[in-house]
């Protein structure tokens, strides 16, 4: 208890002036708590982040952290959202997949509407097994490379992923629906799960007069037991904070919680059922999947920057003139949050997001419907953090499967609902478009 008080003591101390040292370090930009936590908060949302940063270990282990596997990806939550932030694709096809995975389905639905896991591999591929326990295969990823030429005869280079499957230990992949996803940001999750839906009803309502069809996903409430509006995930396929959360425990390093409380084995995976099991059941206690919850819930999305420098508003008229801001809606008015009012209370954010789904076009399409996502449709992803996501992660890559080596490159691949923001950008002359990528850039 002493080493725990005096952990939150100083984690408390180092988020006193979270603004001011955003901008002393930067690095951190994305790991400072929401303003206005009280004592008790506070306690609350560093032992979340306790749980965040743990590394799991193998049963029969004993202590907090028994229940990684028996198959698995990684052995934090952090080793793929490290610093909170999104996580990147490997370079080549000898790289090993570090803060990105691959969803597998067949032609078909689950119950509730699911997507169909596949007979021997389920929904994830699980590169990693327990001991005794073999991996699952490995997902090797190789890069397509095509250009694109806007209107002032700019060469643009874009690439695409190929994913090609090696050394599968459960037999071939025989007709999978595959989608590469990398590992998404988390801040600012509480505040997006108390947006109303009938303000996300309503966006869509007023979309189609401006040529877009933003829809929301209707998907399977573990803990209602209800069919309800998705809104966490690439395909918006999580209903709430705590089911996303408690989906990558189970997904992503094969711990069970109340709400997925049997480890994951596909019928051919023998080993998989005979693995040693924690003593811990469920292995991450409802308590401490509650402080987890919290934690990820209150991380606070960072402050814009510069955003009277003129470049950068000029660079916002672009934006709002292209119709980028009819799907990524600047601002969104919460309610209190339905299970933390008083830390979360009614206020308006810029996401820069509808959270619908929308058509893409062929050229994002990954082919897997996800409960109402078609394989075409994807969730608008939120653009705030975005001009730090070089400094945080120490990348720039963008969209879902890391394929956009730069904003212009990820407004480049959109299409569908998007080609006419997408054209409206390719006409701009090139001081116009750099002023566009500013704008972005201080988000």
């Amino acid at each position: 208890m002493m080493r725990l008080a005096v952990l939150v003591l100083a984690a408390f101390v180092a988020a006193q002036s979270a603004a001011a040292r955003a901008q002393e370090f930067p690095r951190e930009a994305f790991t400072h708590p929401v303003a206005g936590l009280d004592e008790a908060a506070e306690e609350i949302f560093y032992r979340g982040r306790i749980e965040f940063m743990r590394s799991w270990a193998f049963p029969p282990a004993g202590g907090e952290a028994s229940g990684l596997g028996p198959l698995f990806n990684r052995i934090s939550c952090a080793a793929c959202h490290q610093k909170n932030g999104r996580g990147r694709p490997p370079d080549g096809p000898n790289d090993r997949m570090l803060s990105m995975l691959v969803r597998l389905s067949v032609p078909g639905e689950a119950p509730h509407g699911a997507p169909k896991p596949h007979p021997a591999y389920g929904g994830q591929l699980n590169e990693e097994g327990a001991p005794g326990v073999p991996g699952e295969g490995r997902a090797a990823i190789s890069w397509e490379e095509t250009t694109t030429t806007l209107a002032d005869g700019a060469v643009v280079s874009l690439r695409r992923p190929h994913i090609e499957f090696v050394d599968l230990a459960y037999g071939p992949i025989d007709g999978a629906l595959v989608s590469p996803r990398v590992a998404p940001a988390v801040f600012g999750d509480g505040l997006l799960e108390a947006v109303p839906v009938a303000a996300l009803k309503q966006i869509a309502a007023e979309q189609p007069a401006h040529g877009v069809h933003g829809v929301l996903n209707e998907v399977h409430d573990v803990i209602s037991g209800q069919t309800t509006s998705g809104r966490f995930g690439w395909k918006a396929n999580s209903p709430n904070l705590k089911q996303q959360i408690a989906e990558a425990f189970i997904g992503d390093l094969g711990v069970t919680t109340e709400l997925f409380p049997e480890d994951q084995c596909a019928e051919p995976q023998q080993a998989c059922r005979d693995a040693p099991k924690s003593k811990n059941r469920p292995e991450l206690s409802s308590d401490r999947l509650a402080d987890i919850d919290f934690y990820n819930a209150h991380l606070a999305p960072p402050e814009r920057r510069d955003a009277a420098d003129p470049q950068i508003l000029r660079g916002e008229k672009q934006f709002i003139s292209a119709g980028c801001g009819v799907c990524h809606v600047p601002s969104l008015r919460t309610e209190a949050h339905p299970r933390y009012p008083k830390t979360l209370p009614a206020q308006t954010i810029a996401p820069y997001t509808d959270l619908l789904l929308h058509d893409m076009g062929e050229g994002l399409a990954d082919g897997r419907p996800d409960f109402r996502a078609s394989g075409r449709q994807w969730r608008t992803a939120p653009l705030w953090g975005l001009g730090l996501t070089h400094i945080v992660n120490e990348h720039s890559l963008f969209l879902h499967d890391g394929r956009a080596r730069s904003l212009e490159e990820a407004i480049l691949w959109h299409g569908g609902e998007a080609e006419a923001a997408r054209s409206a950008y390719s006409a701009l002359p090139k001081n116009e478009r750099q002023a566009l990528i500013a704008f972005l850039l201080s988000l």
